[in-house]
């Protein structure tokens, strides 16, 4: 990794959730009070009302604002995907990295449409994980050291931060990742990802059934439970770990989240599991078509904001639900009131 974070251990990063700061109760009040005074009947807006109220307790300022919107976009390599659980070799994840820089993939155009500045983060691509089927993917020096380096990727001046990744056989990580922390079999969590055949989809239940099975020591605590950080460590990968760090650090800084599809989730999934209020500032922006991603949300009480067949990653999905956050508070900061547009209220 470039600027590499100074070294990082867990019981560092479970300190921070021993103190994550809660949404803005006052923010969240103004909010309320204006929505309940613009013309239209209440709830007519549905979850955009949602939204609004949202972003500002967690941006923790009445009105909301949607003015600088962010996308970053993690990319990182898996040992894993040698086993054949993709239908792309490991050498796209660098070459899409280069399509990002060149302003060619999907999430160019529409962090563009929604004019958010986007950032792309390299983690050692040149370096993958060890393969998880023969034991842990990462050291925890080596899994905390992403964990900052995500932390160091959001800065203030963001109205929210849109996560993605990039990392080929990541959905076979996360999928490995969901069945250790929430359980099931592999065949719950296993989806074709990139789209391969059903030969390798068998190969990929196969192996993370395997990765599961094969870490099961190093993921349990002395009382038999899973530690979600070395669930992390032994079934991720350093972008996955990087977008744990940077849900963590946009809580710490009061700064709405937007994840992206299954690998994104998976990887917030590990904040939940070691505390269910750690996702409270993230909204999932799309229910992905990666078999899976609809039981994760479930598990994480996360309703999506979109359901339209996505499933391509690098944060497209979570770019484009930045627009339903814009007309959000479009709606909420420029409606008139009742009293502004002499209409009568409720009742009157």
């Amino acid at each position: 990794m470039a600027d590499d974070p100074p070294a990082a251990t867990f019981d560092e990063i479970r300190g921070l959730l021993a103190e994550l700061p809660g949404p803005d109760l006052a923010a969240a009040s103004a909010t309320a009070t204006r929505e309940a005074q613009l013309t239209k009947p209440p709830g007519s807006l549905g979850r955009l009302e949602e939204l609004s109220l949202w972003l500002a307790q967690w941006q923790g300022r009445h009105p909301p604002r949607m003015e600088h919107p962010r996308v970053a976009v993690f990319a990182g390599n898996h040992g894993v995907a040698g086993r054949g659980v993709s239908a792309y070799p490991a050498e796209v994840t660098q070459q899409m990295v280069q399509n990002f820089i060149a302003g060619g993939a999907a999430v160019n155009q529409l962090a563009a449409l929604a004019e958010a500045d986007l950032r792309v983060y390299e983690l050692a691509l040149e370096q993958p994980t060890a393969d998880f089927t023969q034991g842990p993917a990462m050291t925890e020096e080596d899994c905390a050291r992403a964990i900052a380096y995500g932390m160091m990727a959001v800065e203030t001046g963001f109205d929210v931060m849109a996560l993605g990744e990039m990392g080929i056989a990541n959905t076979t990580s996360a999928a490995a990742i969901c069945l250790a922390l929430f359980g099931g079999s592999a065949a719950d969590w296993v989806g074709r990802g990139t789209g391969v055949d059903d030969a390798g989809l068998e190969r990929k239940r196969a192996a993370v059934g395997r990765g599961v099975k094969m870490n099961a020591v190093a993921m349990s605590t002395s009382a038999g439970r899973r530690d979600p950080f070395e669930v992390l460590r032994c079934l991720g990968g350093l972008e996955l770990a990087a977008l744990a760090g940077a849900v963590l650090a946009a809580r710490v800084a009061r700064t709405p989240v937007l994840l992206d599809g299954f690998a994104c989730c998976a990887a917030a999934a590990v904040l939940f599991a070691a505390d269910p209020r750690a996702l409270d500032h993230c909204l999932v922006s799309h229910r992905s078509a990666e078999a899976g991603h609809g039981r994760l949300l479930e598990a994480i009480d996360k309703p999506p904001l979109l359901d339209f067949g996505l499933r391509l990653g690098e944060g497209s999905g979570a770019a484009l639900a930045v627009q339903l956050l814009k007309a959000a508070v479009a709606c909420h900061a420029g409606m008139a009131t009742f009293a502004e547009a002499g209409v009568s209220g409720p009742g009157g």
